[in-house]
């Protein structure tokens, strides 16, 4: 009998070869099926009571964003089972998993943040004393610049490739989760400047590897190196607030929301697949509408009660 570990190795293999899933989405996928295979302690199929043990688990040891996405690779990996009939039947199809998770709002900058942050990245570029430093913070403001001006996510922006830009255009192809693409116009003409000048620098490095955005040694930069820089800049203007590449995203699609854009072009620029992902940002505009309603209405400034 194919042993348990065997049946997960065979499903991570097709996930790489015949659904393409990236690297990051494979790994994580293996991470999750190896802690279920080491907590069930079966080598073989594990049953009905068995996965509804270690769900009550991850219940007990996880909060339940966590919970819901192991719960998701157990589910994934035990409908390969079944369509490949590996097995008779599928246990996952007998157990409730749905739970209700407490919504957490998207966490945003302020705007007054935000230029706080590109004023000491400008900053650092006008007092460069060496052509290294010139391009690293060249670089570093066409990153932060790219971040708010597209909402586009970490991953994306890291695996961007020299071709993925065209300054002539004012575009940017995204490659997004599922491999799926869209293709976002740049509006600001001081982000083209930025990006065409910093293309400009390093337009020798940068075709040493086709990446976009480079390190050093002329190759890809690493989305820890951009979650790195923004924490060094935040320190630099005492911003107490811990500030994440993903709030960019955030506060991207919550400020446009604010302007009254359409939240169907929201979704787009996003890429989400579904609107629904999209609305959440509609709650952040509202909790932001009652703080003005609150804190701000003239009405707080006239004396007459009750």
């Amino acid at each position: 009998m194919i042993s348990l570990k065997q049946m997960i190795n065979n499903y991570l293999t097709y996930c790489k070869e015949h659904k393409k899933l990236s690297g990051k989405s494979t790994k994580a996928y293996a991470i999750d099926l190896e802690q279920f295979r080491r907590q069930v302690t079966t080598e073989t199929m594990p049953v009905k009571t068995d996965i509804s043990a270690y769900i009550a688990y991850l219940h007990k040891m996880y909060k339940p964003r966590t919970v819901k996405r192991k719960i998701a690779s157990i589910r994934a990996f035990m409908n390969f089972l079944d369509f490949e009939e590996i097995i008779a039947d599928n246990p996952m199809k007998k157990i409730k998993t749905k739970f209700q998770e407490p919504q957490v709002l998207p966490r945003t900058i302020s705007l007054s943040t935000i230029e706080s942050i590109l004023t000491v990245v400008y900053q650092e570029m006008k007092k460069a004393q060496t052509a290294y430093a010139f391009s690293s913070a060249l670089r570093n403001i066409a990153i932060i610049e790219l971040l708010f001006a597209t909402g586009i996510r970490v991953s994306e922006l890291c695996s961007l490739n020299i071709e993925n830009i065209d300054l002539h255009n004012g575009n940017i192809r995204i490659m997004g989760k599922g491999k799926k693409e869209r293709i976002l116009q740049l509006g600001n003409q001081e982000v083209i400047s930025v990006l065409r000048r910093y293309t400009e620098e390093n337009v020798v490095h940068m075709n040493k590897s086709e990446c976009f955005f480079v390190n050093r040694l002329s190759s890809r930069i690493s989305e820890q190196s951009v979650r790195f820089l923004i924490k060094r800049l935040c320190a630099k203007v005492n911003i107490a607030q811990k500030i994440t590449p993903h709030m960019f995203r955030h506060s991207f699609a919550t400020l446009l929301l604010e302007e009254d854009v359409d939240i169907r072009y929201i979704q787009h620029m996003l890429g989400h697949s579904s609107i629904v992902t999209t609305q959440i940002y509609t709650k952040v505009a509202m909790e932001k509408q009652r703080q003005i309603l609150t804190d701000k209405h003239p009405r707080n400034r006239i004396s007459a009660k009750m």
